[in-house]
């Protein structure tokens, strides 16, 4: 086991010399995560946006359920999209077991109802101050669903970072389906994970500090949306 002290030390001058190693596991875990939340936001805007507006048989169930799922437990997804990608599953035959693929996939599946969740929410308030407005106009639903989407844009990029912090800080669902394998589907998480088990506490730190920064900025900016649009609101 490495002394406190000289892991710090040894930390900070991984990320001061921006370590081979170091950036390239950061950069799978940048492309993993922003994919996921990227294909989460197709899915989840539009699917959150219907949820407001529409009324049908069965929306209250599938409201409750989006809202359930953003607390699914990741090592579930992760055991559910192995089961889906290994060689005996469905899409077996595709081979995207253990591939930033996989992980990509598995941290969709936890996205999407963050996104779709909270732009429900965002869509339904918005709907029920513009309703008037936009029935006495004719627009239809495929309309009304852009332009509230539209006009809500900086609430959504909300949505969209609540999934950042959510997939960045992702280890259960990435490390069944990824396997943590050197060079191909080892991310920040996952790194963390095997460098402390090894006693390896350097890059573990190093990772560890990078993670916290990118959630501070995360959070950061989801204050920093959520300041602006007060000051549009009273502008």
């Amino acid at each position: 086991m490495q002394d406190f002290g000289a892991a710090f030390g040894s930390a900070f001058t991984l990320i001061a010399t921006a370590d081979s190693e170091l950036m390239e596991i950061i950069a799978l875990s940048l492309r993993v995560t922003l994919f996921a939340v990227l294909v989460a936001c197709l899915i989840g805007f539009p699917l959150g946006a219907t949820l407001a507006i529409a009324r049908f048989p069965g929306r209250g169930v599938l409201v409750v359920l989006t809202s359930a799922l953003m607390g699914l437990p990741p090592v579930v997804v992760g055991l559910a999209v192995y089961l889906l990608l290994s060689n005996a599953g469905p899409l077996g035959v595709l081979r995207l077991l253990y591939s930033p693929t996989a992980m990509i996939i598995a941290q969709t599946v936890l996205v999407t109802p963050i996104v779709a969740a909270l732009t429900r929410q965002f869509i339904e308030d918005l709907y029920g101050e513009y309703r008037e407005l936009l029935e006495s106009m004719g627009a239809g639903r495929g309309a009304t669903i852009a332009t509230l989407l539209w006009d809500a844009r900086y609430s959504l990029v909300t949505a969209a970072l609540a999934g950042v912090g959510r997939a960045l800080a992702e280890v259960g669902a990435v490390m069944i389906v990824g396997g943590n394998i050197n060079h191909v589907t080892r991310v920040m998480t996952t790194s963390i994970a095997l460098e402390t088990s090894r006693g390896e506490l350097a890059l573990a730190l190093g990772l560890g500090i990078i993670l916290v920064l990118m959630s501070i900025l995360v959070n950061a900016g989801l204050i920093g949306l959520k300041a602006s649009a007060e000051r549009r609101a009273y502008a």
